[in-house]
């Protein structure tokens, strides 16, 4: 098997150090610590797929997903953090100019939000009135603006698609339209503030609304080109394989001081099962990727292998830290260690939906069970 890169090898050992050393107060805080911040400000992660005309990264995907993943495993927050709100920073490739002239020059541009329906626009003259209310817009408490969708209505009557569904539109809010209400409380994921947000009678622009779409897109660079949907199964599965990645080094460490013979046999196994499914998941990736840069569209053929990889590398990764976990003692169920903060954050994040399927996945290659 081709070597796999460890996460390690993807991010400065500093950047590291200071991100897990202020980890616990960050969970304490229940937001990202001022330390973790100045680095994610400092490297523009939020802006990993902002071009760099505009102030930010302009990553390839695999480079993104490379990074996302390190980080993850530096720290579960700190990684889910930047993936959502770096995932929101990419819908500029479909913003107004004027929106992203006054939006994307904030050295501390942070953007959350949420992909559901949960808010109503009602068109006016030159624009809309929306009222909603989001779940779990992680990076709320840092964010300097927001994007939801919405149902469209006109005259008070729901707009509709030829097949008969609601037309929905997502939008951008600045942060003082927003009213944030502190209530994310989950076992981990604690420090990403996921928080709900809402507004109220907000009249905003025609310029406020954007489709999320290659055919919609207002700059030229290929990352817009590539499937949302697809965009955001490989950018959270990384999450799920930096963490998983983690726990196993970690327990690497627990096993050294015990008199165990099972457990480093047990480990090697999950480190073979879990850099299969990340190989796979990034050639699968990478393939996708080039397809979207020679062609600007990417055939089903191509499409629904990211789908399965990425489901793959997720479901594999809690299944591969489950099994080890009865090995790793009471450190494991102490949240003041972060074995059990990594446990926890990749237990929370894995409840995400879109990548929490119950259907049977595909599996491309051969899993020995542990």
């Amino acid at each position: 098997m081709k070597r796999i890169r460890h996460p390690s090898e993807c991010i400065a050992p500093e950047w590291v150090q200071k991100i897990r050393d202020t980890a616990g107060e960050s969970e304490q805080l229940k937001q990202l610590h001022a330390a973790q911040l100045e680095i994610i400000y400092g490297q523009k992660w939020f802006q990993l797929f902002v071009p760099k005309i505009h102030h930010g990264q302009e990553l390839s995907l695999p480079d993104a997903l490379w990074l996302e993943e390190a980080l993850a495993w530096a720290d579960g927050s700190v990684g889910w953090t930047v993936t959502l709100c770096a995932g929101a920073g990419w819908f500029i490739g479909f913003l107004d100019p004027e929106m992203i002239s006054s939006v994307f020059n904030d050295y501390a541009l942070c953007i959350a939000g949420s992909g559901k329906a949960a808010g109503i626009a009602k068109t006016i003259a030159n624009g809309y009135e929306i009222t909603g209310y989001w779940d779990h817009a992680s990076g709320a408490a840092h964010a300097t603006a927001f994007t939801a969708n919405c149902v469209i209505e006109e005259h008070g009557v729901p707009l509709k698609n030829p097949d008969g569904s609601p037309v929905v539109q997502a939008f951008l809010f600045l942060r003082d339209e927003v009213t944030v209400h502190e209530n994310w409380n989950s076992m981990g994921m604690i420090a990403t503030g996921s928080h709900s947000f809402e507004v109220r009678n907000v009249r905003v622009n025609k310029n406020r609304a954007f489709r999320i779409d290659g055919a919609s897109a207002t700059l030229p660079h290929p990352i817009y080109q590539y499937p949302f949907r697809s965009f955001a199964e490989t950018t959270l599965a990384v999450n799920s394989s930096g963490m998983a990645v983690r726990f196993l080094d970690l327990c690497e460490i627990l096993f050294s001081q015990k008199e165990n013979a099972a457990a480093p046999v047990l480990l090697e196994n999950a480190r073979k099962q879990l850099n299969q499914a990340r190989q796979l998941f990034y050639e699968t990736a990478e393939r996708s990727w080039e397809e979207c840069i020679t062609n600007r569209t990417i055939p089903p053929l191509l499409l629904d292998p990211v789908t399965h990889a990425s489901i793959r590398l997720a479901r594999l990764a809690r299944e591969v830290v489950d099994a080890l976990y009865p090995c790793c003692g009471l450190q494991a169920a102490d949240p003041r260690k972060e074995i059990n903060r990594v446990w926890r954050n990749l237990h929370t994040a894995s409840q995400h939906q879109l990548l929490n399927s119950c259907d049977p996945i595909p599996v491309p290659f051969p899993v020995n069970r542990m």
